[in-house]
Parts: C-alpha cells; sequence; structure tokens
C-alpha cells in the first residue's frame, strides 16, 4: 500500500504539474514552417547592423527538426525500470506527461489561436514559465516556443523589452543538456540583432567555457558554437574570444565533420577581421593540423580552413613584424606558417588529392605565403 500510495502522489503532482501549463501544440504544429523561415535569414545577415562581409557566417539553429535525434527524449522517473512491467508503466506515464506539457506550455500562452506567432502578451506567459517552473520537460517546452519565435525580427525586440534575454541566459547554469541545448538555440535566434548582441555579450565567456569543456561533438557544444558564431558576424566581440582560439583550433582537429564544419565558421569569421591576425597567429594549434591534408578529409573541409589561413596570411603585417617574432611561441600557428618547408612537406603532399580544385587552392597558398615570409629582396 505504502509504494502504491507513494505512486499516486508522484503521478498526481505531476499530473497537476503538466496541468499549470497544457503547452505547445500549435508551436510544434509549425515546426516545418519555422524551419522555413529560420532558412531566409542567410549568411552574413545581423538585424541593424548593416552590411557584413561575405565571408561571415551567421548560424541559424533549428532545434525543432522532425529528424532531430533529441525530438524523443523524454525524461523517466528513476523507478521506471526497463524491462519491468512497473517501468513499462511509467515510462508510459511518463511520455503522457511530456506530450501533455507541450501541449499545455502553448495553451497556457495562447488558448484560442491557432498561429505560431505568439503576441506579447502570450510571450511574457512563456517567459514565466521559464522563470518560475523548474521541471525539466516544461522547461524544454517553454523554450523551443521561444526558439520558434525568436526566428521572427520582431518577436527578438519583443522578448528582449520583455526581459527574456536574462531569464534564458539563467537557463545556461543548468546541468540537464537537453534544456541547455534548447536556451543556447534561444539566444542564438535572439543574437541576430544588434542590440541583443550588445546585451549577450556579458555572457560569451560562460558560453565560450561551455561550449570548450561540453562532451565532445555533443548537441550542446554545437549550439554553443553556433551562438558564437554569430556573436562574431561584426569585429565588435571578437576580442573576448581571443584567449580561446587555441582551445576552439583543438576542437577543430579532434571533432567529427559536423564539429569541424560549425568551428570553421567561427574561425572564418575571427580570420576576415585584421585586428584579430596576431591573435590567431600566437594561437597553439595541435600538430596534427597539417595532416588534415589528406585525401581522405573532406574536401570542403580543407578549402574553407586554407581560406582563413589565406586571410590572416593577408592581413598580417609580415615585413613590419618580423623582429618581434619572438613574440610567438613554438607550437603557435605563427610558426606553423613559418616554417615553410615543413609546412610544404605537409600540405605539398596533397600534390596527388584527386580533386583539382583542391589541388589549385594549395598551390596559390603556397606561392602566396612563400611571397610573404621569403620577399624577393631577402633572396
Amino acid at each position: 500500500m505504502g509504494y502504491a500510495r507513494k505512486v499516486g502522489w508522484v503521478t498526481a503532482g505531476l499530473v497537476i504539474g503538466a496541468g499549470a501549463c497544457y503547452c505547445i501544440y500549435r508551436l510544434t504544429r509549425g515546426r516545418k514552417q519555422n524551419k522555413e523561415k529560420m532558412a531566409e535569414g542567410g549568411s552574413g545577415d545581423v538585424d541593424d547592423v548593416g552590411d557584413c562581409p561575405g565571408a561571415r557566417y551567421n548560424d541559424w539553429s533549428d532545434d525543432d527538426d522532425d529528424n532531430s535525434e533529441n525530438k524523443g527524449i523524454v525524461w523517466y522517473p528513476p523507478w521506471a525500470r526497463i524491462g519491468t512491467e512497473a517501468g513499462t508503466r511509467a515510462r508510459a506515464r511518463a511520455r503522457a506527461r511530456a506530450t501533455r506539457a507541450r501541449r499545455a506550455v502553448q495553451k497556457r500562452a495562447s488558448p484560442n489561436s491557432d498561429d505560431t506567432i505568439l503576441s506579447p502578451q502570450e510571450l511574457q506567459k512563456v517567459l514565466c514559465l521559464v522563470e518560475m517552473s523548474e521541471k525539466p520537460y516544461i522547461l524544454e517546452a517553454a523554450l523551443i516556443a521561444l526558439g520558434n519565435n525568436a526566428a521572427y525580427a520582431f518577436n527578438r525586440d519583443i522578448i528582449r523589452d520583455l526581459g527574456g534575454l536574462p531569464i534564458v541566459a539563467k537557463i545556461l547554469n543548468t546541468r540537464d543538456p537537453i534544456v541547455k541545448e534548447k536556451a543556447l538555440i534561444v539566444l542564438n535566434n535572439l543574437s541576430v540583432n544588434a542590440e541583443n548582441q550588445r546585451r549577450l555579450k556579458i555572457y560569451m565567456n560562460q558560453v565560450c567555457d561551455d561550449t570548450i569543456t561540453s562532451r565532445l561533438n555533443s548537441s550542446v557544444q554545437l549550439a554553443g558554437l553556433r551562438l558564437l558564431t554569430n556573436m562574431t558576424v561584426t569585429n565588435e566581440y571578437q576580442h573576448m574570444l581571443a584567449n580561446s582560439i587555441s582551445d576552439f583550433f583543438r576542437l577543430f582537429s579532434a571533432g567529427n565533420e559536423e564539429t569541424k564544419f560549425q568551428v570553421l565558421k567561427l574561425l572564418l569569421n575571427l580570420a576576415e577581421n585584421p585586428a584579430m591576425a596576431r591573435e590567431l597567429l600566437r594561437a597553439q594549434v595541435p600538430s596534427s593540423l597539417g595532416s588534415l591534408f589528406n585525401k581522405k578529409e573532406n574536401k570542403e573541409v580543407i578549402l574553407k580552413l586554407l581560406v582563413i589561413f589565406e586571410n590572416i596570411n593577408d592581413n598580417f603585417k609580415w615585413e613590419e613584424n618580423e623582429p618581434t617574432q619572438n613574440q610567438f611561441s613554438e607550437g603557435s600557428l605563427f610558426f606553423f606558417l613559418k616554417e615553410f618547408q615543413v609546412c610544404a612537406d605537409k600540405i605539398l603532399g596533397i600534390e596527388s588529392h584527386h580533386d583539382f580544385l583542391v589541388k589549385v587552392k594549395v598551390g596559390k597558398f603556397m606561392a602566396k605565403l612563400a611571397e610573404r615570409m621569403f620577399p624577393k629582396s631577402q633572396e
């Protein structure tokens, strides 16, 4: 009887908690429409910032992809052991509770509308849920609602004016990886706005630390990289990442293909800024960096990495800094490029690469590097 009473009380409490919110059905119906709307943002666009160089990357995040591996993730109570009859029933109740929560947040926000765009009053209700609730499944549903609405430019101002930025940023302190990922996605979509960026800059160090220390190739790490990429579309806040560039190169070398591409987008934004050339050259790079230039590596990865090197080479005044090269330590990107013969041995080995464009691009890069490091006047 004690066990049944305990389960009954817990179940009743969970049902009441879900009923307090009855959530996100209308928003989840609009997943594909929101995904298309997000895609319209394109690359290099920031609200009210003006034109950005073409090489800049602005990363939209779609937290609600129908194929997302997190779509079916549900929090299960500790007694829901797999393989037992009681566990099967408990897991079924947990799934039902999560479904009710997703529907509850939406209905509480907007009970009489089928439109996926929430009004300011409705957004205020969702923000209250994020601020007051401690239940992971309610937080996840509310953050999905905010993320979908933050895909629209006019809602980014509204959410900011409602005090939504610090409310969502506070969720970054959670230990729940799913909730943290959803919070990062909301901030990512909100960051495509000049005023929002000015207010979000105070969280960049925390996001950077969380991104670097998160499990390699995890969804939290990728969401953090996307947010940092958006925050570096312009030059204004790039200096805040100067001390983490070595870690980004480490993630690039160790990560899978998706992580490599996300890091490359971030590094490309930094490499476009002449003021960051010295910081990039100071960065410690893994010894395995040169080994990426091989036949097995993705062609796009190689080409983007070469563009980064070219931009750094173009933006750094080699002649003026030649006497001060002792400021660069062994193992830095500076010495990776400065040691021409070593670099040539590693990179020119790609001459046998099956892709003609890669071979041409490598040849041009090496010729430009040789001209900068060994000008004819010094021969």
